[in-house]
């Protein structure tokens, strides 16, 4: 393998999901961005190791599930899956993605408790709590609503006030009420357990004045943990009167479990040691997980230094820069603590916020299910982090950086560099020479985006990537291949040399970022794109951060297509309409659309059918059939029949047209073909992908009596080519759209193979279009 074995270790970890509801986009911000971090360090060469899972025990389970009259563990199944789901849908790269509500979590969880305890950091104390007694039980921090006390807001929770971000205490709350049912609880007495955070300080304050400044922690994280330790630190109470949780390993305490946010973050570990107990009962070569959490004590010792990087929002800095790290401090041994923090803003959704309980925003299933690709969900995302400031996702900002970035800047210099080698060199890279200058600017953008990464400052590392791309294009532009290729050959060979390399290197730079398009782009080029988690290393021309700059190794290039569609203002309108409403209303509509598809359609009048003149008339002025190129096919994973053609149709916008022709033919023997399409038909969603247009093509059986199907194929004509009536005009112009039951009011049939109307052939570029298989029957 190639990529070099760096002596640093990287050990990283996402913010770990609550597992009762489905994640939106500012949920993922931070899995996708550690995705980002460990994808970099594994081709830098450091042993790299990224866990995740969902948080699941608390009160916010036991509630929901009662909700949804399931046990816990039934929730919890439940959700987990939908959340593995999703995050496999995006691609992320965990090394482990697990579950808080495993055993190893009870093992370690009650041994650092045990520590704690043993050593003089765990308090006893009866406390005074809210107790709903419509409920009958006491209510956790979270489920009790009120007053802030501070800056006046009706909406704040138990433990916090989103509005001024004050952290609370239950009974501070100004006219409380029970989340649940909405009465007023009382306060009563109950005996909790504390950790003494302020005996700890010392050497918390001691240990973060010098982690801080190695690790660079952001301006926010450092400000909010001083604000905290200045302010001084209470003791934290980490017990809580449930059922569902960690058994808490005290006498007196047998009724009671850990508070969540003191097992929450020990589920890092959990889920690592999870990962190695998996591997050992499968059979595989396993690992010591406290070689990566408790280095000293691991039968594995490792080479060079190891650093956690955590990747959190801005509302669990305190979680991760005091309590968790104190929690470690207090138990006398030396697991691994917090080297860097990559902590964001929120990101917010048109003119409000993201609410998983008012269910606005793109959740991931909507993502999942709106038919426009994972990378370019992930191309948002990190191009508008919210690093440094809050970020409004907006439908019209979605469109205009996908078209104008993505597609129209990255996708660009992509598309017409491959596409020009193809058609001009016959998909031979042309020989040429090193061009210095450009390559000084590339490098320059290379370096800095790796000075970035190494730092997880992901969003400024990718914009250097977009600057190099858009230096390429302008590179391209100023060589005018078009023209070279004609009049002055050792130009165009020579900008194209340099560019594939570019695009090479680019490939290398935004996988981390851009994973499925990276590799089909490297694809083109004859290589991979290193990929430890996939299983892609140490293969021949797998390709890592330590090619970057290296002209060697490229020879041809590949037939190449269209991965990334522009989003136009119609489809762009029709999402912001979709997913304005609650979640609840969202299944509501669902709910009422199925039972409206289920319902005995009432009997329709039928029209009377079209003569053959009003046919050709109707056609001529209605109808309009054009040449597309099959520039590439995909099945639609939502619909077993359906196939997903991109088509180039002459308009130099490609086109996406969906058709049931799986059971029927290969991808293979559809790519490349120019077929017929019904280019004015009005646009329909078919599993969860709009379908502009129709493409035709004609039943038949073959020998055995097996039902098969051939499309209209018109080889000979370009792309755009209008298909007309014999005798008419070809460019007379047609209604701009019409629907279905216009387009079947016309029968376009074929006899003895000749495609026709009413007796009218149907010609392309001036010659008829024959079938010659489906030689008499309907076309549609």
């Amino acid at each position: 393998m190639k990529n070099i074995k760096l002596k640093e270790k990287r050990l990283i970890t996402s913010a770990l999901p609550y597992v009762n509801n489905i994640p939106h986009l500012g949920n993922l911000i931070q899995m996708l961005s550690a995705d980002v971090f460990a994808r970099f360090c594994r081709s830098r060469g450091y042993e790299t190791m990224y866990v995740c899972g969902t948080d699941e025990y608390g009160t916010a389970t036991e509630t929901k599930a009662l909700q949804e009259k399931k046990t816990p563990r039934e929730l919890c199944d439940y959700y987990y899956a939908i959340h593995k789901d999703i995050y496999e849908w995006f691609d992320i790269a965990f090394d482990k993605f697990g579950r808080t509500s495993n055993e190893e979590c009870t093992e370690i969880t009650q041994s650092i408790f045990n520590d704690l305890d043993k050593n003089g950091f765990i308090k006893e104390h009866t406390s005074k709590q809210l107790f709903c007694p419509k409920c009958s039980m006491f209510l956790a921090d979270r489920y009790v609503d009120g007053t802030c006390p501070k800056c006046g807001a009706t909406d704040a929770r138990g433990d916090q006030c989103d509005s001024c971000g004050t952290l609370l205490d239950p009974t501070q709350l100004l006219a409380p009420r029970c989340h649940t049912c909405g009465s007023t609880p009382e306060v009563r007495e109950t005996k909790h357990l504390y950790i003494d955070l302020p005996s700890i300080a010392p050497k918390l304050e001691s240990w973060m004045e010098k982690a801080s400044v190695e690790g660079k922690w952001s301006a926010n994280a450092i400000q909010m943990t001083k604000a905290w330790i200045r302010d001084g630190l209470n003791e934290r109470a980490i017990t809580r009167d449930l059922k569902w949780g960690i058994p808490v390993p005290k006498a007196g305490y047998e009724n009671k479990v850990f508070y969540v946010w003191f097992n929450a973050p020990i589920g890092y570990m959990s889920i690592t040691k999870q990962l190695a107990d998996e591997m050992k009962a499968g059979g595989k070569e396993t690992f010591d997980w406290k070689k990566w959490w408790l280095p000293s004590e691991s039968a594995e010792k490792m080479d060079g230094e190891l650093k956690l990087f955590q990747f959190i929002g801005k509302d669990n800095i305190p979680f991760h820069t005091v309590v968790f790290p104190c929690s470690e401090i207090g138990t006398g041994r030396d697991y691994t603590k917090l080297y860097h923090m990559s902590s964001t803003e929120f990101l917010n959704y048109e003119d409000g916020k993201f609410s998983k309980s008012k269910g606005v925003g793109v959740f991931g299933s909507d993502a999942k299910e709106s038919g426009i690709p994972s990378d370019a969900w992930r191309f948002y995302i990190y191009y508008n982090r919210p690093e440094n400031q809050d970020y409004q996702f907006t439908w019209k900002d979605f469109q205009e950086k996908y078209n104008k970035e993505l597609i129209g800047n990255l996708g660009n210099l992509v598309n017409r560099t491959l596409l020009f080698i193809n058609k001009n060199y016959g998909g031979k890279i042309p020989a040429g020479k090193k061009d210095e200058v450009l390559w000084a600017q590339v490098l320059g953008h290379e370096k800095k985006a790796t000075e970035y990464l190494e730092w997880a400052e992901l969003k400024d590392a990718f914009h250097e990537i977009f600057a190099i791309s858009d230096i390429c294009n302008k590179a391209f532009q100023a060589a005018e291949p078009w023209k070279a290729v004609k009049t002055n050959k050792e130009v165009a060979d020579n900008v194209l040399y340099n560019l594939a390399y570019v695009i090479k290197d680019l490939m290398i730079m935004i996988q981390p970022y851009l994973p499925k398009y990276s590799q089909v782009v490297a694809g083109y080029l004859g290589h991979t794109i290193y990929d430890a988690h996939y299983g892609i290393e140490g293969k021949d021309g797998s390709l890592t951060w330590e090619d970057l700059g290296k002209m060697e190794g490229l020879d041809t290039i590949s037939e190449t297509s269209v991965y990334f569609t522009p989003l136009d203002n119609k489809a762009m309108e029709a999402f912001r309409a979709k997913f304005a409403g609650k979640q609840d209303e969202k299944k509501d509509e669902k709910s009422k659309s199925k039972q409206k598809k289920e319902k005995k359609a009432e009997p329709k009048e039928e029209k009377p059918a079209l003569t053959p003149e009003q046919q050709i008339d109707f056609f001529n002025a209605n109808i309009e059939l054009r040449v597309a190129k099959i520039v590439d096919i995909k099945p639609n994973p939502d619909g077993e029949k359906l196939y997903i053609e991109t088509m180039d149709d002459g308009s130099g916008k490609p086109r996406t047209i969906q058709s049931g022709l799986r059971m029927y033919l290969k991808e293979e023997e559809l790519l490349g073909k120019h077929v017929v399409i019904a280019s004015n038909l009005a646009p329909r969603k078919m599993r969860g992908v709009e379908s502009y247009g129709m493409l035709l093509a004609g039943d038949y059986k073959d020998e055995n009596g097996k039902e098969c199907v051939e499309v209209l194929d018109a080889g000979w004509a370009a792309p755009g080519t209008k298909v007309v009536l014999e005798g008419s005009d070809v460019n007379a112009s047609k209604k701009p759209e019409i629907s279905g039951d216009e387009f079947f009011s016309v029968s376009i049939e074929a006899k003895d193979g000749v495609v026709q109307i009413a007796g009218k052939k149907l010609l392309a570029d001036g010659k008829e279009i024959r079938t010659t298989k489906a030689l008499n029957g309907e076309i549609g």
